[in-house]
């Protein structure tokens, strides 16, 4: 699958944050989020800019251990609307100054070290996700890059819907009977093989592969929108993807790895 460089990944969690921004500096925050039903829009804005500051101090203190969401300082959402747009980028200039500044330097990554840039992914699909979040609550279509939505549901797929443990206690083991496969196929041009990968439940455990296979379900459609199925942001029966199989797999799957 071709690789997303970190500095892709930075510009993403920029340009997600300020439409975030725009919107929580504009919009009465007390207005729910439907694809997170627990959430106000001034919930969904304090996640995020708390979530880029948490990272943030992981990478910039090069911690090999996990830091507790809350001793994280500077989390206080703005009272007033003119600091909110201030605060939120705050957050993600500090995430992508700590990140850029710790280059391939071993930081924690939910139990295990990895490069720092491995924060730069993640918060460039959380925040995009998140973003998505606010734009649907807004009554807009969100518009996501294919090349990202397409690196979202490799890493959604292969490590976070599994919380990266891969052992016993991995979601994705109940989410899929023994035998079982989920296929998506990301239609976009000039995607260059991305966007195509099968998930199979083996005696073993899960394994993931890239490229074209048949699996007992098929998720097939736009990147973008494919991601927001896999994340349940939009539903299976969206007119903007095609189900092919079993739809009882992908509501089994997606029951069973929420994001």
């Amino acid at each position: 699958m071709p690789e997303v460089s970190t500095q892709r990944f930075c510009a993403e969690v920029d340009a997600s944050t300020a439409v975030i921004a725009g919107l929580a500096g504009d919009l009465d925050l007390t207005q729910r989020v439907p694809t997170c039903p627990d959430w106000t829009l001034r919930e969904l804005a304090i996640h995020v800019g708390r979530t880029h500051r948490w990272a943030a101090a992981i990478v910039g203190t090069r911690s090999a251990e996990f830091i507790p969401f809350r001793s994280v300082p500077d989390g206080k959402f703005p009272a007033e609307p003119a600091g909110r747009d201030a605060w939120l980028r705050a957050g993600a200039t500090r995430l992508i100054d700590t990140v850029q500044a710790a280059g391939d330097d071993p930081v924690w990554a939910f139990g295990a070290l990895r490069p720092a840039g491995f924060w730069a992914r993640r918060m460039a699909h959380e925040t995009a996700v998140h973003r998505a979040d606010a734009e649907i609550a807004v009554g807009r279509t969100p518009d996501l890059a294919a090349e990202l939505a397409a690196d979202a549901i490799d890493e959604w797929l292969g490590m976070m819907s599994g919380l990266m443990t891969g052992g016993a206690d991995d979601p994705r083991m109940s989410a899929l009977p023994a035998g079982c496969s989920l296929h998506v196929h990301a239609t976009d041009e000039g995607l260059d093989g991305a966007g195509e990968l099968t998930v199979h439940r083996t005696p073993a455990g899960i394994t993931m592969e890239h490229g074209h296979a048949k699996g007992d379900v098929a998720l097939r459609g736009p990147a973008a929108r494919i991601l927001l199925v896999l994340v349940r942001r939009l539903p299976p029966d969206d007119p903007s993807v095609e189900v092919l199989g079993d739809p009882a797999a992908l509501a089994r799957w997606l029951a069973h790895t929420p994001f």
